[in-house]
């Protein structure tokens, strides 16, 4: 397996990638997650460092609070959250708090939850035991393509089943394009497009929920390139480079499909590709200039 990830694509600001922090240091909490019945009964003490990313410039010229996050909510939130929230194991807690944030706040783009459990059931000496985890949105472009049925219905479907799963949010949509099929040809043409989402999921999550979409609708996998109710593909996931048995990310060939390139183009035309280091728009230009 290859990954890659050169940088984050988010930008708090227009040409940088540096986002601003707003930090809580050891927030005290007394709950009760645990694996044995006396620290699920009787509770104990941990502490909760957070640092959550975002662009502040627009708080820090106005001085107005609601450019920003109330980090008084946010500790009352982290509080509740974690009493209310049972777990076994401090990872899922602190999974649960990375969660919470990136939900309630969405200006904050990427947070880092440290969780520590002083009176951890350890019969050595220590100091603290703790865990420590990032998480970010995301940004991904999806492909989008039918051939059998009513096409536009299967689309329209489609993405209605994708704002509906809570770590997604559609923000953008392309014209949709009819083409003649790629690969196997003996099969109607499709009606494709793309879709920009914004998600908590990883690149496996994200696969397994699209897997489960055409499922929905009536996908089924019999012949290679073969028609379809639904197509639903990850082209961009950040500028993530992933090469496993199920998943190639950037999609595969992209740069010689002009029926990829161009309604990707309408809704990402800057975005650069992270192998072949050019603009969706440099890649469609030359496609087109090959062709003629």
């Amino acid at each position: 397996m290859k990954i890659r990830n050169k940088h984050e694509l988010f930008k708090g600001r227009k040409g940088s990638c540096i986002l601003d922090k707003i930090c809580i240091r050891r927030l005290e909490v007394v709950a009760h997650h645990g694996c044995y019945e006396e620290e699920k009964r009787l509770g104990q003490k941990f502490y909760i460092t957070v640092e959550m990313e975002l662009d502040t410039r627009a708080a820090g010229i106005s001085d107005d609070l609601q450019a920003s996050v109330n980090y008084g909510e946010v500790c009352l939130g982290i509080v509740e959250w974690t009493k209310s929230h049972r777990r076994k194991l401090i990872e899922a807690a602190a999974e649960d708090i990375a969660h919470y944030l990136l939900v309630q706040y969405p200006m904050v783009r990427k947070v880092t939850v440290e969780l520590e459990k002083p009176g951890a059931p350890v019969p050595y000496a220590f100091d603290t035991v703790l865990v420590h985890i990032e998480r970010s949105r995301h940004q991904a472009f999806l492909g989008i393509g039918s051939n059998l049925g009513d096409r536009q219905m299967n689309l329209a479907a489609a993405i209605r089943l994708l704002e509906a799963v809570p770590d997604i949010q559609v923000t953008k949509r392309s014209p949709l394009y009819e083409t003649a099929p790629y690969g196997y040809t003996d099969q109607p043409p499709f009606l494709n497009g793309w879709i920009g989402i914004e998600t908590l999921y990883t690149p496996e999550e994200l696969l397994r929920v699209l897997h489960e979409i055409e499922h929905k609708l009536g996908r089924k996998r019999e012949i290679h390139w073969g028609p379809r109710t639904l197509d639903l593909d990850i082209l961009f996931y950040d500028d993530l480079i992933l090469d496993t048995p199920d998943l190639h990310i950037p999609h595969a060939d992209m740069a010689n499909r002009e029926f990829v390139l161009q309604p990707l183009s309408d809704i990402a035309g800057d975005f650069r590709h992270p192998v072949i280091n050019e603009t969706v728009n440099a890649l469609l230009a030359a496609l087109k200039k090959q062709s003629n």
